[in-house]
């Protein structure tokens, strides 16, 4: 068999930086490394243009301008022209173009005409609902939903890593009669281990230790609830710390700062960043609890692996969490007092029901996320 030429585009590319695209792609090149049967092509975004291989993928970077908003828009293009010109030039047969995310509706008819007369196929990963982000302003949201609706239109497979957004794909856009498939994000799974130096050194740093806090891993955005759970937090008894590990914006702290009053309770703890993802493995693995305030999107990259390594888990009650960790965590609303009464129950959970639930968290990891399962089913679409 000839091997598959998967081209894929819209990853600020690997190895990997601090993202859910990054991961992914690092994850299913690494998986499919030693694939006979398959030959990725990534774009990178870079300062200048060049080639290098990772898990034997053809890595391709592109110069990208400093240009505002419009620049992932423009790196989208680039690399799909790129990809376009390459299939061409080295007369590969049956290629397969994927593209993470909708940002290049506009130009995607185009391409998809092109790539059909190159023998090849268009899939598109149309992410979660990137329209409904609070950070976009209206204009900017209204393009993004513009463009999801023509690359649904213009393209041969949309690859769904939600059963809530492929739900909303196929009735959102009945008319155009979408090819849909599902195929989640991934994620590992690991236990409390013996406490390493890195994290002990860590802990000093922060004021923090093992199964003394609550933590929130994710991007510092309105939408992912970060008011309620601060407001929240404050009001329960918990004699825990709150550590919030997320890219703090200075205008949004200082709304939430006069909102919620948080700098004056000693528990919570913007504690920065922490890209070494060994340590943000022992710091998730050894927090008491996990609070996931995510209301848009798809499956939650964040999620997974707070299910893959944290015993005990606070979700917001949405489609998207709930079909993910069904009844391997709990529940709160968005409603005043859900989530500081959760908290009160959450610290009274005796040390076997959190082992129940960590239990349960990792085993519907390993049956459904772990990225051996999600990478054989992206060799099976690109496959067939």
């Amino acid at each position: 068999m000839n091997e598959q030429n998967v081209f894929i585009i819209g990853s600020k590319g690997i190895p990997a930086s601090y993202g859910g695209y990054e991961t992914f792609v690092d994850k299913l090149t690494e998986y499919h490394a030693d694939n006979p049967k398959i030959k990725y092509h990534v774009a990178c975004k870079a300062k200048e243009n060049s080639e290098f291989t990772y898990h034997n993928a053809r890595c391709f970077r592109l110069s990208v301008p400093s240009i505002g908003p419009a620049q992932a828009i423009y790196y989208d293009v680039k690399a799909l022209k790129s990809a376009c010109r390459y299939i061409r030039e080295n007369k590969i047969e049956n290629p397969i173009v994927y593209i993470l995310a909708c940002r290049i509706g506009p130009f995607t008819k185009h391409y998809l005409k092109k790539l059909h007369r190159l023998g090849g196929r268009l899939f598109v990963n149309p992410d979660g609902h990137e329209w409904l982000r609070a950070k976009w302003p209206k204009p900017v949201r209204a393009y993004w939903k513009f463009s999801e609706k023509l690359m649904v239109r213009s393209c041969d497979l949309l690859i769904c890593d939600s059963k809530n957004i492929e739900k909303y794909i196929k009735e959102t856009y009945k008319k155009y009669s979408p090819e849909t498939t599902f195929i989640a994000y991934g994620a590992e799974t690991s236990s409390p281990s013996e406490q390493s130096e890195k994290l002990r050194a860590w802990y000093s740093e922060k004021g923090l230790k093992s199964r003394g806090y609550y933590l929130v891993v994710g991007r510092f955005v309105p939408e992912n609830n970060y008011e309620t759970m601060l407001r929240e937090f404050m009001q329960s008894n918990s004699d825990r710390d709150f550590a919030l590990i997320t890219n703090v914006e200075d205008k949004f702290l200082e709304k939430l700062k006069a909102k919620t009053g948080f700098d004056k309770d000693k528990r919570i703890k913007f504690v920065g960043t922490v890209y070494d993802s060994e340590l943000l493995a022992e710091i998730r693995s050894n927090a008491y609890g996990y609070f996931h305030g995510h209301e848009v999107g798809g499956t939650n990259p964040s999620l997974l692996e707070a299910l893959g390594s944290t015993d005990l888990n606070l979700l917001l009650d949405v489609g998207f969490n709930r079909e993910v960790a069904e009844d391997s965590a709990l529940y709160w609303s968005k409603e005043g007092g859900s989530l500081s009464e959760l908290i009160e129950k959450a610290d009274a959970l005796s040390e076997s029901e959190i082992a129940s639930l960590g239990k349960k968290a990792k085993d519907r990891v390993k049956s459904a996320y772990s990225w051996r399962i999600i990478s054989d089913m992206y060799e099976k679409v690109f496959t067939e």
